[in-house]
């Protein structure tokens, strides 16, 4: 899942390492806590196979481009500026390969084993733009059997074992069931308006 998503934000914008680490907290959502720790071995793994880029920036303290323009000059010098640590060398910038492009699809559009789970649905939702159309019906779809079955196993349970549950237990039973409920329907209008959308195109 990690790869997924270093790979989507890569194929919007080469990026270096610490704004990746925070691209990807806002991406996979604040409880994701994705480090430097899991972050560089993840980028390792896909440089290896090809997948990724590394170029450092401005290496060996590239000259400032004479474009002309003092004030084009004098911006590529502070953008050089800013991507040079205090040591004085330049970050590593990451950027996605052709290869890492194909995996990236190949990610995207394959199918989780027993069903979409909420974090690996999420990510793929945010990166659903890059599925054609009948790829996004069919994880829209997908997602929602997979709660229409989650909803029926949660009344089957409350059912059993109503006589068992304090009143905080089952409203809480009941408040994640109306969610589920609310989300089946959220993914009816997705499924509803990409369908709309392949009539009109």
């Amino acid at each position: 899942m990690l790869e997924l998503a270093i790979l989507g934000l890569l194929k919007e914008q080469e990026l270096h390492g610490y704004e990746l680490k925070k691209r990807l907290g806002e991406t996979l959502g604040p409880l994701s806590s994705v480090s430097f720790g899991s972050l560089y071995p993840a980028l390792n793994r896909l440089e290896a196979a090809g997948a990724v880029k590394a170029v450092e920036a401005n290496a060996g303290g590239a000259p400032v481009p004479m474009t002309g323009s003092l004030g084009g000059e004098l911006a590529a010098f502070r953008a050089r500026r800013a991507t040079t640590s205090r040591g004085g060398r330049a970050r590593k910038v990451y950027g996605i390969t052709e290869r890492g492009e194909r995996l990236f699809d190949e990610l995207l559009a394959a199918e989780s084993q027993g069903g979409e789970d909420d974090r690996s649905f999420n990510l793929k939702l945010a990166f659903a733009r890059h599925l054609p159309p009948e790829a996004r019906i069919g994880l829209f779809e997908r997602r929602r059997a997979h709660l229409v079955e989650r909803l029926a196993q949660a009344r089957t349970s409350v059912r059993a074992g109503r006589e068992r549950l304090d009143s905080y237990t089952r409203s809480l039973v009941e408040h994640s069931t109306e969610t589920t409920e609310r989300d089946i329907s959220w993914l009816d209008q997705l499924i509803a308006a990409e369908r709309q959308e392949d009539t009109t195109s």
